[in-house]
């Protein structure tokens, strides 16, 4: 936290320390009605998607040398829902904020965020043996984690929502389902989330949308514009939104045909996760100014494109870069303030 602070991160996170399994999979020490079974070989819920379907070599590779399957929150184990959920994990959480806040009182930090995962990400690819349908369980579950969401906002800091299976899932629903089956289940999930989100002010949430942290080619990833009017359905003051990876940076684009609703602000990534290079911070200030152009100065706070690593044994970036990286998101934005604000 101090090390955030001192490099200039206006905003910092807990880095998610708090997390033992990963950034979604944490879940299931917090919830109850979960169960682990072993996947058998070949069966595990990541192995599949068009992306792997056309680069099958590449990803056998990239599973030898990660484990399989390589992607994020991927376990060995599969969690099944067989009793009625409900959150458990006041003390963990309570345990997050506490020290959290107490870094953020060190570092002499103004606010900071605690990424939690939205209900779509939590414990993917879970099975319902309990619940009448899937939707069910889904409400189970927002219900439930609208405890810890509470938590957090109850504590004074800001609530960051992450969820990368909302775009990720594309990729892996189609085909065989059609892109409207799609839509349809990107909807279902943005109004659990919503329900989860209930009565806590939109302006102390940020949600936050990637495609994934993986190194794979990510050539059937969903276009931000086919989404897009969905994301900005979520009762959030703040859209994290992955923007500076070769495969998604073109999308700024978007932004010129879709207006931000007023009062939110765009948080899209200048730094990506997915790669060692450390970008230039007269890069990140182009990006920012680009940006700028299209939504307002005013509009627009600088971010990641992700965290760098998704879990303990998970990481995709080197410390050192990572910390090399946030400098060059700092120094970009002070260029890319002195252009905008001179």
């Amino acid at each position: 936290m101090g090390r955030q602070a001192r490099i200039g991160i206006d905003t910092p996170s807990d880095g998610e320390f708090g997390k033992s399994i990963s950034w979604s999979q944490y879940a299931l020490e917090r919830l109850s009605g979960f169960e682990r079974r072993p996947v058998k070989p070949g069966a595990h819920p990541f192995a599949r998607g068009a992306d792997r379907a056309r680069f099958p070599e590449f990803y056998a590779e990239l599973d030898a040398a990660s484990g399989p399957p390589a992607t994020a929150g991927a376990t060995a184990d599969e969690a099944v829902c067989v009793a009625p959920i409900e959150y458990s994990g006041q003390a963990e959480i309570q345990r997050d904020i506490a020290n959290f806040k107490a870094a953020l009182k060190a570092a002499g930090a103004v606010e900071g965020f605690l990424p939690v995962a939205a209900p779509a990400s939590v414990i993917p690819d879970r099975r319902n043996e309990y619940y009448a349908s899937d939707a069910d369980c889904l409400y189970a579950i927002a219900d439930a984690m609208r405890v810890e969401y509470r938590a957090i906002i109850d504590a004074g800091l800001l609530l960051q929502l992450d969820d990368a299976r909302l775009a990720v899932t594309y990729d892996r629903m189609v085909p065989p389902a059609k892109f409207d089956d799609y839509r349809r289940w990107v909807a279902l999930h943005v109004e659990a989330l919503n329900h989860a989100l209930e009565g806590i002010p939109e302006d102390r949430v940020r949600y936050h949308v990637c495609w994934g942290s993986w190194p794979g080619p990510h050539t059937s990833d969903v276009a931000l514009r086919d989404i897009v009017d969905l994301i900005l359905g979520v009762r959030a003051g703040a859209y994290l939104i992955e923007a500076a990876n070769p495969r998604h940076e073109h999308e700024w684009r978007v932004w010129e045909e879709v207006k931000l609703p007023r009062g939110k602000v765009l948080v899209p990534g200048v730094i990506s996760h997915a790669t060692n290079i450390v970008e230039h911070p007269e890069l990140v200030a182009e990006r920012i100014v680009r940006f700028a152009g299209v939504l307002g100065r005013e509009n627009l706070i600088a971010g990641t494109d992700c965290g760098f690593a998704q879990g303990p044994f998970h990481r995709r970036v080197h410390p050192s870069i990572m910390w090399a990286k946030l400098e060059a998101l700092v120094h970009g934005a002070r260029l890319a303030s002195r252009q905008l604000w001179s």
